[in-house]
């Protein structure tokens, strides 16, 4: 990240998209049928035996990037392993150069595509305690509506990995539409300011330090 100022997201659409509901209800009643990709099912199996142990609680941070919210967050829940997943290599590489602390052991960072590694994560029963989506792409054109994650295909397996979901972002409407989408799952969720006191991420600095207003999506969501 560079120490310019960040840019307020711009977009053409001025409220919650016209087929939002259409889309997540289509998603919501037809399974996601893409192939998964060979590096992440590699991935997922190198995982699984850390999340196959008894009695503990598992937590994802996903589109981790550098993975510097996935340390924070490991600290923030000692008793869990915190998994960062992100498509990057490029991205998850810089952790060890600068954003790994000294002491920390229950999280691990997997390069993987989360359209594959949620619904793997489903199939194979893992229910999360908490599920952490912090300053996702927001995606803003109008055309690019099925990019974002509530309007995806992969959006009923984040439903049904169950946990606290926490969504993050700088753009108020990706958090709104987020909440129109679990409404439409029929699942409650509550929209409001966040406030970044410490920053756990390079995004979530930059954000501050440009004087950005910062929202967040929470629900609690049962095992579906």
């Amino acid at each position: 990240m560079t120490d310019q100022p960040s840019r307020l997201v711009l977009s053409a659409q001025g409220g919650v998209h016209p087929k939002l509901a259409e889309c997540v209800a289509r998603h919501l009643a037809h399974p996601y049928l893409k192939p998964y990709a060979a590096h992440t099912l590699r991935a997922f199996a190198e995982i699984s035996p850390l999340v196959e142990q008894p009695d503990r609680p598992l937590v994802f941070d996903s589109c981790c990037g550098v993975g510097e919210s996935t340390a924070w967050l490991a600290k923030a829940h000692p008793e869990a392993l915190v998994i960062g997943i992100d498509k990057s290599i490029h991205r998850l590489d810089k952790h060890e150069r600068g954003y790994r602390p000294g002491n920390a052991d229950n999280y691990r960072l997997v390069r993987a595509d989360l359209e594959d590694f949620w619904r793997l994560a489903v199939a194979a029963g893992w229910t999360l305690s908490h599920h952490y989506l912090l300053y996702p792409n927001p995606w803003p054109k109008p055309g690019h509506l099925q990019r974002r994650w509530h309007a995806s295909p992969v959006f009923p397996a984040v439903l049904r990995l169950g946990g606290r979901l926490e969504v993050r972002s700088n753009w108020r409407l990706y958090i709104e539409e987020f909440a129109a989408a679990l409404s439409v799952a029929g699942i409650p969720s509550a929209v409001e300011p966040w406030t970044a006191e410490t920053p756990v991420s390079p995004f979530e600095r930059k954000y501050r330090d440009s004087g950005q207003a910062l929202w967040r999506c929470v629900a609690d969501l049962e095992k579906r």
